[in-house]
């Protein structure tokens, strides 16, 4: 009984998705017609009007692995103080060991991601 109300239900969800989505869809360029006005010629989105998905995708890893990498970097400045302020409480201590090492491979791991995502998109691009 459990097996058959969850197939209706995943056929009902199938349904209404097809039923709910579209078959053709047409779009404004937005984009485009803002940028024929001479006043907005200056602006980063008519500048940057032409990228493709890729620079768009790239725009998007970067800024995160930058707020990663400034978040970290936060983080590691927070430990140092609690570690500072921890007088000789071991568990405080160990605490702010902690931190501080998840916040180093945390930068690692943003720089790495960075360096892949940059290495792919100069492989494919």
């Amino acid at each position: 009984m459990k097996l058959l109300s969850t197939l209706l239900i995943a056929i009902g969800l199938g349904a209404a998705v097809i039923i709910a989505s579209p078959l053709s869809v047409g779009a404004v360029d937005v984009v485009g017609d803002a940028c024929t006005n001479p006043a907005n010629a200056d602006s980063a989105i008519c500048q940057n009007a032409d990228d493709d998905i890729g620079g768009v995708i790239g725009i998007i890893v970067n800024t995160l692995l930058y707020i990663l990498g400034a978040v970290s970097v936060l983080m590691i400045i927070i430990a140092g103080i609690r570690f500072a302020t921890s007088g000789s409480d071991a568990s405080s201590v160990q605490s702010a060991k902690n931190t501080i090492l998840y916040a180093v491979v945390g930068l690692v791991v943003a720089f790495l991601a960075y360096a892949i995502v940059n290495w792919v998109f100069n492989l494919f691009g």
